[in-house]
């Protein structure tokens, strides 16, 4: 393991535990060279199904890009990272289970407001302005009628 400070290649491991869903270990690293603590965390690489576009493209499924957009909607709200993580989590155990080569990117969409409306309404709220391109005040009303 690479020291994410230094080039240095030999780090030692200082504690491995499981996560809280059971679906990661978590380590604790210290880098032999520059004595920098961090932590990695190893998960099961799932094999995604590809994505398909409204234009009808197709693209990878990008974790990364479900945790940033799901990190910026829950700005600033209190929310642990931890609950964010098992978020994912679920909504990529919801993905496999479908069993399909190829899914819909609405269908993510739909799957993410689903995890954030658990986590927390107001990034709900935030995530549905863009990803359904509210153009009015009644676009509102009608997403908060669904919280209700």
């Amino acid at each position: 393991m690479h020291c994410p400070f230094c080039p240095h290649e030999e780090t030692q491991v200082l504690d491995s535990r499981v996560s809280e869903d059971g679906r990661a270990v978590r380590r604790r690293r210290r880098c032999e060279k520059c004595d920098k603590r961090f932590t990695t965390y190893e998960r099961v690489e799932l094999s995604m199904p590809t994505l398909v576009k409204k234009d009808g493209s197709r693209v990878e499924y990008n974790r990364e890009k479900i945790f940033s957009s799901m990190r910026l909607a829950l700005r600033k709200r209190p929310v642990s990272s931890e609950a964010l993580e098992q978020a994912i989590a679920h909504l990529e155990d919801r993905v496999t289970s479908l069993g399909e080569k190829e899914i819909p990117t609405s269908r993510i969409g739909e799957l993410v407001m689903r995890e954030l409306k658990r986590l927390d309404k107001v990034a709900f709220i935030r995530f549905a302005s863009v990803y359904r391109s509210f153009e009015d005040i009644e676009s509102f009303e009608t997403a908060l009628k669904e919280l209700k």
